[in-house]
């Protein structure tokens, strides 16, 4: 039996240690500008092509998650978009969409 409750203790001490530790780094901001050219509903995540990204990328086409459902199911191919990139560490989303008509 007390085999039984170290091993339930150790196997709760691995468990905890496993975490994902969270991220202390400031979250940046950057104005993104493009176009959406493809969506994933299943990982929330929209694929734009965009102009240089002023302080931390140049233009290119690439995978944007999107963390707001609610702004996710306003997006279309082929919509022009504004946004927000947050990116923290090596994380990095979209937010604060705006269509441009």
């Amino acid at each position: 039996m007390p085999h039984r409750v170290l091993f339930i203790l150790l196997l709760a001490l691995a468990l905890c240690a496993c975490k994902k530790p969270v991220s202390k780094a400031p979250i940046e901001r950057f104005q993104l500008d493009g176009e959406i050219v493809a969506l994933d509903p299943q990982g929330h995540t929209a694929k734009i092509k965009h102009q240089d990204i002023k302080g931390w990328m140049e233009a290119m086409t690439m995978d944007y998650p999107v963390k707001d459902a609610n702004e996710f199911a306003t997006l279309h191919v082929g919509d022009h978009i504004t946004a927000t990139v947050f990116a923290q560490d090596l994380n990095y989303w979209v937010g604060e969409i705006h269509h441009v008509r």
